[in-house]
């Protein structure tokens, strides 16, 4: 087995998340983080000490199952989606993944409706894996909702358009890169797992 391979299997998935997997695979339409993503999403929540994260997608709540077990005991995870099947399915994931019912507080619409409802500077960690096409604006968001030391993170990152030619998805993905990197209020990193998975501290206000 090559160090690739070596890495991307390193945390394998467990029954929930497996479980969650094969939900995603039924409905369709969702693509499940991959365990070496899940991986550093539990790293990052860790890092951070988590107690409050905002996810824009839901999915069938692979991803929320990998952040919420990197927060602290207790801690609550706002999931943003705009597909009610995906949540109610979600929701039994957490169930069964050992989580309290308040652990996951899921919201139904556009994250870009959703997000300014939230409060300033309330939150520990902000995970995009939506549209890529938003997520400049999800970049505006996170910067408002994240305390000082908190943690963005942006999913498929270096696959940066959900449709259209691959010039257009290369110029998103390098409009994103280059924003962050070049925002004096964060500390970036750019990781090559699954399709790029950005992550950057917010250092100051």
């Amino acid at each position: 087995m090559g160090p690739l391979a070596y890495s991307a299997e390193y945390l394998p998935e467990d029954e929930p998340l497996l479980a969650a997997r094969a939900n995603a695979a039924d409905l369709g339409g969702t693509e499940p983080v991959s365990p070496a993503i899940g991986a550093a999403l539990r790293f990052l929540a860790c890092a951070a000490g988590a107690r409050t994260a905002v996810e824009i997608g839901t999915g069938c709540g692979s991803s929320g199952i990998w952040l919420l077990r990197g927060m602290r005991p207790g801690s609550t995870l706002t999931s943003v989606d705009t597909e009610p099947e995906y949540q109610r399915v979600a929701r039994k994931t957490f169930t069964q993944a050992g989580f309290a019912q308040n652990q996951a507080r899921l919201i139904l619409g556009r994250a870009l409706d959703v997000l300014p409802r939230l409060s300033d500077g309330a939150y520990d960690m902000v995970f995009c894996d939506a549209d890529p096409r938003d997520y400049l604006d999800y970049l505006s968001a996170a910067l408002r909702l994240l305390r000082t030391g908190g943690v963005v993170a942006f999913n498929n990152a270096l696959l940066a358009g959900a449709s259209g030619d691959g010039e257009a998805q290369d110029a998103l993905a390098l409009d994103l890169a280059s924003q962050v990197r070049a925002d004096e209020r964060l500390v970036p990193v750019l990781l090559p797992l699954g399709d790029g998975l950005l992550a950057a501290i917010k250092r100051t206000e």
